[in-house]
């Protein structure tokens, strides 16, 4: 079986979990960089699995990086495990690496940054994703 550390992750795309929108994002390994892609609604509380599919299709990523959001004392609320879910989710449905980031503040720093409506969503995922390539073991991340 192959070492997964001899070959880390090129294109990656992040999400921003929610139950009424999911922002998304794509990155590179090489170059640490993430940028927003789209904001997709959810219906009824589910996501919209198949424009999920269309954008794997799309950008063929290595791996998946799902914002988690924890409290602001880093302890989890009710909302990490709809997030945990998801990814569980996207990781059974896509068989691709599935790696979850510490999201706290991303939506308010999107805002922040100058996002507005439905655009805070997807630089939101772009922050999760940009901070999750930020990470010093990137190219050999934990299991999460």
């Amino acid at each position: 079986m192959p070492d997964p550390a001899a070959h880390p992750p090129r294109t990656l795309l992040g999400f921003d979990f929610g139950t009424r929108r999911i922002g998304v994002a794509v990155g590179q390994a090489v170059t640490g960089t993430a940028r927003p892609l789209v904001t997709l609604d959810c219906r009824d509380g589910a996501p919209d699995w198949a424009a999920i599919g269309a954008l794997l299709e799309q950008w063929q990523p290595d791996a998946l990086v799902v914002g988690l959001p924890l409290l602001a004392d880093g302890s989890e609320g009710e909302t990490c495990e709809a997030a945990r879910r998801f990814a569980r989710r996207l990781a059974g449905r896509y068989h691709l690496p599935v790696h979850l980031q510490d999201e706290r503040l991303s939506s308010a720093a999107a805002e922040a940054g100058g996002a507005r409506g439905r655009d805070i969503d997807a630089e939101a995922a772009a922050l999760i994703l940009g901070d999750w390539l930020a990470r010093p073991d990137e190219g050999n991340p934990p299991h999460d």
